[in-house]
């Protein structure tokens, strides 16, 4: 039986500048779907990409009614543990019911916001086929930049995972830089066995 377990976590604050900051969560999912290109990920997203993502799956699938987001309230305090928690809850809930759905599955802009850490121009160029690499060649580059997570490891090892092999197929840049990409997930490196 296939299934997709998600986990909105670990909401952290960032600084844009010396007036702004922001808070952005750690989205993991782990997968035995055969939609997915990579069966482990994890990434760092913003409230606002998900706002993009919302309008951008309702634009493609407009028969659909999306659930919706937590709602954008003047009075959100980022240094209010409740608030930061209870925006959390609405994004992990948004993402399970969209992930319950087969056509929103089908649309790439869903898979690289959940397995890239690719800005919302770069997910709509890459979509669009305006980059020199594919969706499923941004996910792997960007797999590739972090560490394995060890579930993934061991499917490997038994043979089971085809799928997310660690081939580069091109050198061109994907995004940020790698530096910039740091998940914070709390992966383990990749053990050797003799």
């Amino acid at each position: 039986q296939e299934f997709v377990t998600v986990l909105v976590r670990d909401p952290r604050t960032q600084k844009e500048d010396s007036w702004h900051s922001y808070i952005d969560y750690e989205i993991f999912i782990h997968t035995n779907s055969m939609c997915f290109t990579r069966k482990t990920s994890c990434v760092r997203r913003r409230f606002r990409e998900f706002v993009w993502l919302r309008q951008r799956l309702q634009s493609n699938a407009a028969l659909i009614q999306l659930p919706e987001l937590p709602s954008k309230t003047p009075f959100f305090n980022m240094n209010n543990p409740h608030h930061v928690n209870h925006r959390r809850q609405g994004l992990q809930e948004f993402l399970e019911k969209i992930l319950q759905d087969a056509l929103l599955l089908s649309d790439s802009r869903l898979h690289l916001f959940l397995q890239t850490q690719l800005s919302p121009e770069d997910m709509e160029a890459c979509v669009s086929g305006q980059t020199k690499y594919s969706v499923a060649d941004a996910i792997h580059k960007f797999a590739s930049l972090n560490r394995r997570f060890p579930i993934e490891d061991e499917e490997r090892k038994k043979g089971k995972n085809d799928v997310g092999s660690d081939s580069e197929s091109s050198s061109s840049r994907l995004g940020p830089s790698d530096d910039s990409i740091s998940c914070g997930c709390k992966a383990s490196p990749a053990s050797e066995e003799s």
